[in-house]
């Protein structure tokens, strides 16, 4: 599986952004995917993730009621939309893929895109 992430930019505060992550291959579908982001000179942290249904999702604490991630698998594409941004929410956004479901970890992770950056200013 080929992840690729796009639809970052620069928006203020209290704006919205949609990530999309496109992916290949046929068998997309089977597998689970996340949204992580890692902020300059911080650790890669897990920001959601998505059952390959679409059926289960689970949030960070920090970003739940204001993210919403989805998937269209006819598409081959996971979206996180993003509403109410903060500054603390600016970082490079990486989409990964695995089979399990669920996972909060990067190393869980078999699949990477290659991230895109979401800047929000004050």
């Amino acid at each position: 599986v080929q992840l690729q992430a796009s639809g970052g930019g620069l928006v203020q505060a209290g704006g919205s952004l949609r990530l999309s992550c496109a992916a290949s291959g046929r068998t997309f579908g089977s597998y689970a995917t996340a949204w992580f982001r890692q902020a300059l000179g911080k650790e890669r942290e897990f920001v959601a993730a998505i059952s390959w249904s679409g059926r289960s999702t689970r949030y960070a604490d920090s970003v739940k009621g204001r993210f919403t991630i989805s998937r269209d698998n006819a598409k081959n594409t996971v979206y996180l939309q993003m509403n109410s941004l903060k500054p603390d929410d600016t970082a490079v956004y990486y989409c990964a893929a695995d089979l399990t479901y669920g996972g909060i970890w990067p190393n869980k992770y078999d699949y990477w895109g290659q991230g895109t950056q979401v800047t929000v200013s004050s």
